[in-house]
């Protein structure tokens, strides 16, 4: 009897980096989108409008707005951009550079759209910003852990 000659599995080469979009951008677009397609440049007419109301056990009356539902959009994606911040390598530079690209974006948009003056854009701006810092911050943190001294 003959055994069969073993052969090793191919080995699988590594996917080429994929550059993501910056998910804070999510909420740019989704604001431009209402605010000036849909309300024709407006921001009290819509992110001030009520979604749905719940009354508490409390007998208090819970109003949740589109502004404050595009908020909880930008913190469920400034949660994920940290997370992607933890990565090391030539794609998370090149995403934190996107990130602050998004940063600046929502900058000049408050400085100069009227209809972007409004809480909602301004605190989204503030996530965008906090991305980029802590975007920087985790990414030095993680890659000191890799160096190693003499």
């Amino acid at each position: 009897m003959t055994n069969p000659a073993y052969i090793a599995p191919a080995r699988l080469s590594r996917p080429r980096p994929i550059y993501l979009v910056p998910l804070l951008v999510i909420p740019l677009v989704l604001y431009n989108i209402f605010g000036f397609v849909f309300f024709g440049g407006n921001p009290a007419g819509w992110a001030n409008s009520p979604l749905f109301s719940i009354f508490m056990a409390s007998g208090a009356q819970w109003v949740l707005t589109s502004g404050d539902l595009m908020v909880v959009v930008g913190l469920v994606c400034l949660f994920f951009e940290i997370l992607k911040a933890t990565r090391i390598g030539t794609s998370s530079m090149i995403e934190h550079v996107l990130s602050t690209v998004v940063f600046i974006l929502y900058l000049v948009e408050f400085i100069l759209v009227a209809a972007t003056a409004s809480s909602t854009f301004f605190i989204l701006m503030v996530m965008a910003l906090i991305d980029v810092i802590a975007g920087f911050s985790v990414s030095m943190s993680a890659a000191q852990r890799d160096v190693t001294y003499n």
